[in-house]
């Protein structure tokens, strides 16, 4: 079994499901006592948010290599990023991550599904660095209008990331979903990795693509040997 290497703490909240989820994938393909092979490093999420926010994204592609090259010095062979919204800087991290957005498109088109709802951040749903990974893949995809996008990232920050879970939250959600369906969304990406904390394929009528547990148990199964990486397809597909 390989090293895994988690580079978490943004949020910590997802950080224990990629752990939990991680482990829970090597008991169910070893069985028995079996658990993984992996570390950890959790940056401090407060400094990281500032960086957001200030768009010095540089400045976090440095935390985040640097963090990075910790984890291969301590044994990891496979690096996940425990966040969709900072694979923004995926491509200056130098050692080679397990790709969320690419996992998770894989995914999407073992289904044939090819039109998608994205829910994630303001960052994840608004710019290039995602939606366009998921293109090159061959993939539509949809995001909410303006006042969702508000909703689906306030939440986010002001709830989930704290461990805050509330009803009324999840219930709008479900109305964000409910349109994007409306719009022709035939899938739905939970683009956050704390959206899986709030929803599940219970709160859609389309399929769901929890990006967190995608990533680690595919993590998970390469680590066990299986030749499952993926790559972004050269050919986006054209529109019919």
């Amino acid at each position: 079994m390989k090293v895994i290497g988690l580079l978490g703490g943004m949020s910590w909240e997802s950080s224990i499901e990629y752990y939990r989820i991680v482990n829970e994938r090597v008991r169910e393909r070893l069985g028995g006592l079996h658990s993984a092979h992996c570390v950890l490093y959790s940056v401090d999420f407060a400094e990281i948010e500032r960086m957001q926010v200030e768009g010095r994204w540089d400045d976090a592609a440095e935390v985040l290599n640097s963090a990075a090259a910790t984890l291969v010095e301590a044994g990891a062979e496979i690096v996940v990023l425990c966040t969709n919204t900072m694979h923004k800087v995926a491509d200056r991290i130098d050692v080679p991550l397990l790709h969320l957005a690419d996992t998770t498109a894989a995914a999407v088109r073992r289904t044939g599904i090819t039109s998608v709802g994205l829910l994630g951040t303001a960052f994840t749903m608004e710019q290039d660095f995602y939606t366009g990974r998921l293109a090159s893949h061959g993939l539509d995809v949809l995001v909410p209008d303006a006042d969702d996008r508000a909703t689906v990232h306030r939440v986010i920050y002001d709830e989930l990331v704290q461990g805050v879970v509330r009803d009324e939250s999840r219930q709008a959600y479900r109305d964000v979903i409910t349109r994007l369906v409306e719009r022709g969304a035939a899938g739905m990406i939970l683009g956050c990795t704390e959206i899986e904390l709030l929803v599940s394929q219970a709160d859609s009528p389309v399929p769901v693509f929890p990006t967190t547990r995608l990533h680690a148990e595919l993590a998970v199964d390469i680590a066990l040997g299986d030749d499952l990486r993926v790559s972004p397809d050269p050919q986006p597909r054209s529109s019919p």
